[in-house]
């Protein structure tokens, strides 16, 4: 394995691939590398996306794993398209959708920095305000959306709870989405959430004039592994993507940062925040 390796987000996913299929036949790491001649740390590398998974190793396991062929045909696929543009930007594979796999990686994150320009952060929404917004006819995207919102929940408590670092202007305040028992709801537990130790809530108030980023909404992950390099995604009503270019990312960090230097402080933002619920 090279010592630059970084796993791009199609690579964890066939690594999380590679993992269900072990799960749902039960067995361990040591079982399983005994069954298909790999060492439990080959397997758990594989596993966790901290070397490539080769297309014969993968073939192995489905074999091993009594995997129907056509499975683990694709995976094997994913993996040698994955190969070849390891070293080049990012594309998209066809049979891969990072609006499907978003709520793995937030799971996966341990801080997550938002910057939204209309709306409430996804992870913050209630299913009320979701619904609003969607209009009820996007089943698909609601559902993706309640995943993020879990594995966002998941991560509040514990040993490892995910940061989350939100910045939007003070126009999501005012937009009266779902009508005002629902935004005012929604306001609510906005201003509950920003009092978690792991959340921090920040408003570009409407006389800041113009601000970085402005129009373009984005949300940036970073990840406990080393060979796991930071993501930005972006989201229209159209598709997800993934933006892995270590220079992209960095960009993404750069305004990120100078939107918190803007925007109120988090206690002037939760008085804002009650401000506007208190109109409603």
């Amino acid at each position: 394995m090279p010592k630059d390796f970084r796993a791009t987000t199609l690579e964890r996913a066939i690594g999380r691939q590679l993992a269900g299929w072990r799960n749902e036949r039960e067995l361990s790491l040591t079982e399983a590398g005994q069954r298909v001649g790999f060492s439990s740390a080959k397997l758990s590398m594989m596993e966790n996306a901290v070397q490539p998974s080769a297309a014969v190793d993968i073939m192995a396991l489905g074999y091993v794993y009594k995997v129907p062929t056509a499975e683990w045909q694709a995976v094997v696929a994913r993996a040698q398209y994955a190969e070849r543009v390891r070293a080049r930007a990012f594309k998209r594979s066809v049979d891969f959708d990072p609006a499907a796999d978003f709520a793995n990686l937030v799971f996966e994150s341990t801080l997550l920095r938002v910057f939204t320009t209309d709306l409430v952060p996804a992870v913050f929404q209630l299913s009320g305000y979701t619904q609003a917004v969607l209009q009820s006819d996007d089943p698909v995207r609601s559902a993706r959306l309640a995943m993020a919102r879990e594995a966002w929940s998941t991560r509040l408590e514990g040993r490892d709870p995910l940061v989350v670092q939100a910045v939007f202007p003070e126009a999501v305040l005012r937009q009266v989405v779902g009508g005002p028992r629902v935004m005012k709801a929604q306001l609510l537990h906005l201003m509950e959430v920003s009092e978690h130790p792991t959340v921090s809530v920040q408003v570009v108030p409407r006389g800041a004039g113009a601000y970085p980023a402005m129009g373009s909404p984005f949300t940036l992950l970073s990840f406990p592994h080393r060979q796991h390099n930071d993501v930005v995604y972006l989201e229209t009503f159209m598709k997800g993507e993934y933006v892995e270019e270590p220079g992209l990312t960095e960009l993404c960090a750069q305004r990120f940062a100078e939107l918190r230097r803007i925007a109120l402080g988090t206690g002037e933002s939760l008085e804002l925040i009650a401000e506007a619920a208190a109109e409603l």
